[in-house]
């Protein structure tokens, strides 16, 4: 598995697009993750960034797409790749077919409506405008997770608050936006015309290709399948 070193946001960049898929956190399939190439120092850091504040950055380039793609456990997939990722995981349906057939809870619906219907939003404004903020509904956290897990929602970018000198601190707020606001209503079509199980044959096919010492249990479990 050749993966390479993270110290810069720019080799976080070259992996995916050259891998396609890269899981943030270390997981089922050892070594296959960002945390695991990551020099030490570089986690947390006071006095340099790291993949905590590159991965807004590398996600704004629009080159990947980041978000709960791995089990409810965060990664970046290629642009390339990711329609053929969705069109397994949303098993050819558009959210709103997935509705009205009953395979997604109105709950869900509410938050992808909201989501959909604008270009992004910070992760407090899709709560308040959904119905989750304080004294509103519960389990947002878990409906979002879904609703990446289902490839119907991505991170765009991270956005954090700043001191009197401009430098920003804390841990950054998610902007959420819906794939097709970010590449258009036409990125998902030439991959919805392919039978989702072939979509996922073909993602599990590149996983073994660029983990080959993984079996394929290990490659489900990462998966969340």
């Amino acid at each position: 598995m050749n993966i390479g070193v993270f110290d810069a946001p720019e080799a976080i960049l070259d992996a995916v697009r050259r891998l396609g898929f890269l899981p943030f956190f270390k997981n089922e399939v050892p070594g296959f993750s960002i945390a695991e190439h990551t020099p030490p120092q570089l986690w947390f850091s006071d006095v340099a960034d790291g993949p905590w504040e590159w991965k807004g950055p590398v996600a704004r380039t629009k080159e990947v797409l980041y978000g709960k793609f791995f089990k409810g456990r965060a990664g970046f997939i290629s642009r390339d790749w990711f329609p053929v990722f969705a069109n397994y995981r949303r098993n050819g349906y558009d959210f709103d077919a997935l509705y009205d057939d009953g395979f997604a809870p109105y709950g869900d619906k509410q938050i992808y409506d909201v989501l959909a219907a604008r270009e992004s939003l910070l992760s407090k404004e899709l709560k308040t405008l959904s119905g989750y903020g304080k004294g509103g509904e519960k389990g947002f956290d878990g409906r979002i997770t879904r609703l990446q897990m289902q490839c119907y929602a991505v991170i765009a970018d991270f956005e954090y608050m700043q001191d009197r000198f401009g430098k920003e601190y804390g841990w950054g707020v998610a902007r959420y936006a819906t794939p097709e606001a970010l590449f258009g209503e036409d990125f998902m079509a030439e991959a919805y015309r392919e039978a989702p199980e072939r979509s996922q044959a073909r993602v599990y096919a590149r996983l073994r290709e660029i983990c080959p010492g993984a079996d394929e249990k290990q490659i489900k479990r990462l998966l969340g399948d």
